[in-house]
């Protein structure tokens, strides 16, 4: 979730590390800092809040140095505050640290016993204070760093620089993500800058040549040198790829938030899918899809985390109706804490956004010789979770920066969509005509999500409904149930509404105690065999007084004419793939919503784009 960067330069560091430091906002935090090296000696500088106030910080207080390290963090050990923000320094020893150390109490209460006196309420002084106190004796980094990881547990991802060191970096990953950047080489003196970064998309304005370190790995940089070693402390060599980052797609353009420009991608991303899964010509499923074969599987887990998990929910509606497969779906959180049955005819399928999802991972690493094949459908097809994998597919966003999941949400239910279509066609349960009615309609997906973004207009006018509501409820029913609580995630997080979906037909069932004149409701509705139940529904809230926002396609409109305050009309589409329109209309909705509140919609308090902490 904490953003880590740390630059062996050729010029004074701070700038591009402040720099860096605004390409990993995205993460989330609620505080910064860098630290340098400058003639051997460190110096650093923290603010509490948005990178901007440490950039105020060092206009007025500069950093030299050549060397340095960087961090956003997002609080778990102690509160948002100066003393509490990295880099933490502990003697010779500065270090940022993005994970959690469990074992961190008893080795404090160690370290005090012995006469250490902490600064901080945070579990990351314990790595800087006991590093220090091996370096008292040892005098030697690498071994000191070596002890250091021998003692503490839990997940991290660790850069460490050391006073009179200007030519030293050392970093290590256990379960949160690391990168190692190369600069390009002097000729003259064989030296070059060395770059190291919580993820590839942060150091992309600084290198293309990218070392991703695996799990264990230790790393010890110099300006002429690079030495990775494994969790054994046994020396390893590391592939350097050359990363392909287009630069427009990182910056906001016309649009005044990341989001916003991110749902209106939606139609090419989609477009990039889909292309990537279906033979256009022959209305066939092609591509990447061929290499995953779910002959003789006989069920699928699906696992994922938050927004991911309710694309898995709608998925499982998908795989059970075209390949009559059962679907056991779980949180990732939870899964591996189950006595879960996994037997050799499962189908493991683990969705993650940013394959880094420290629960997915962890339960990726749990199922892994239990099943018959793990699948990873991730937007970073070089990310821990696609390296554990036996296959992944990749959704093909682009780089996601608002923390609110929008077009990797949609690119989630595109490969989703196409895997059920495909286990149907391996178990025989697809045939020609019906693979190929399919892959048209999802072909036409991206134009139909077009047709639905010039709803926007609408939209903002029902928003402005609801700015001042302090609870909202979503419904649908069949496949759009899953949508309804997907749609109030997406209100609750970037608006900070109280918001609840459910499935429609649950509503008699306790949640209609909520409903009264200041109670919103939006219903997911499309023309089908559940869309007199859904009404009926709708006809319970309205008796009581709710506001009700219905959307529905061209049909559900004339059948419902005159139901409701609010109608929002989507474009026809097939009833199982009727997600992708109305998904359209919900990230919209808690868009506007969000702008009008005035909060900080890219942003929002508390919550971190990849949550690399369990």
């Amino acid at each position: 979730m904490c953003g880590i960067v740390g630059i062996l330069g050729a010029s004074d560091v701070a700038p591009n590390l402040l720099q860096t430091l605004q390409r990993l906002e995205y993460r989330g935090y609620d505080s910064s800092g860098i630290a340098t090296l400058c003639e051997g000696a460190v110096t650093r500088r923290r603010a509490v809040g948005k990178i901007a106030a440490l950039g105020d910080l060092l206009d007025r207080q500069p950093l030299a140095g050549r060397s340095g390290i960087a961090h956003t963090r997002w609080a778990t050990h102690g509160s948002p505050n100066q003393a509490n923000a990295h880099p933490h320094r502990a003697g010779k020893v500065v270090v940022v640290h993005n994970g959690i150390i469990e074992n961190y109490a008893e080795l404090r209460q160690e370290l005090m016993d012995s006469g250490v006196i902490f600064t901080s309420d945070t579990d990351t002084e314990v790595v800087a204070q006991l590093c220090n106190s091996f370096m008292a004796w040892q005098n030697d980094p690498f071994e000191a760093v070596q002890k250091t990881l021998d003692r503490i547990r839990g997940a991290f991802a660790l850069c460490f620089l050391f006073e009179g060191q200007d030519d030293l970096m050392i970093c290590a990953r256990k379960g949160s993500p690391l990168v190692v950047g190369y600069g390009d080489r002097d000729e003259a003196t064989g030296m070059r800058e060395m770059f190291v970064g919580s993820d590839a998309l942060a150091l992309a304005p600084l290198t293309d040549q990218i070392s991703y370190l695996e799990e264990g790995d230790v790393a010890v940089l110099s300006r002429k040198s690079v030495q990775i070693y494994n969790h054994l402390f046994q020396p390893v060599e590391r592939d350097v790829r050359r990363i392909e980052l287009d630069e427009v797609l990182v910056d906001k353009g016309e649009h005044k938030h990341f989001m916003h420009k991110e749902i209106h991608e939606q139609p090419a991303s989609l477009a990039r899918v889909f292309g990537s899964l279906i033979d256009l010509q022959k209305g066939r499923l092609s591509g990447d899809l061929d290499k995953v074969d779910f002959s003789g599987v006989r069920r699928v887990v699906l696992v994922a985390c938050g927004t991911a998990y309710y694309a898995a929910s709608v998925a499982k509606y998908w795989f059970e109706e075209f390949a009559d497969l059962p679907v056991e779906l779980d949180v990732a959180s939870e899964f591996r804490y189950r006595s879960t049955p996994l037997r050799d005819d499962d189908m493991a399928i683990f969705v993650s956004q940013s394959g880094e999802t420290a629960d997915t991972l962890a339960a990726v690493r749990h199922v892994k010789g239990r099943v018959r094949a793990v699948l990873a459908v991730v937007n970073v097809p070089t990310s821990s979770i696609a390296r554990e994998a036996d296959h992944v597919l990749e959704i093909l966003a682009g780089p996601e920066i608002g923390v609110a999941s929008t077009k990797a949400y949609v690119g989630q239910l595109a490969l989703l969509a196409a895997l059920a279509l495909k286990a149907g066609k391996d178990n025989g349960l697809v045939g020609t005509d019906a693979e190929t009615s399919l892959a048209v309609a999802m072909a036409a997906l991206p134009r139909l999500v077009s047709e639905t973004l010039s709803l926007e207009p609408m939209v903002q006018q029902v928003a402005a409904t609801m700015v001042s509501a302090r609870d909202t409820l979503f419904l649908g029913r069949g496949v759009l149930a899953p949508l309804a609580f997907e749609a109030a995630l997406k209100l609750k997080e970037i608006s900070y509404i109280h918001a609840e979906g459910y499935a429609a037909g649950e509503l008699k069932h306790g949640p209609i105690a909520l409903i009264d004149e200041h109670v919103p409701v939006i219903v997911f509705a499309s023309s089908g065999p559940l869309f007199e139940k859904t009404i009926s529904n709708v006809q319970e809230v309205i008796a009581r007084g709710a506001r009700v926002t219905l959307i529905t396609d061209p049909q559900g409109a004339v059948l419902a004419k005159g139901i409701g305050d609010h109608m929002l009309i989507v474009p026809a589409v097939r009833e199982e793939l009727a997600p992708f329109v109305h998904s359209i209309v919900a990230q919209l909705l808690a868009y506007h919503v969000a702008v009008l509140k005035g909060t900080d919609v890219d942003q929002p308090r508390n919550l971190a784009k990849s949550v690399t902490v369990e």
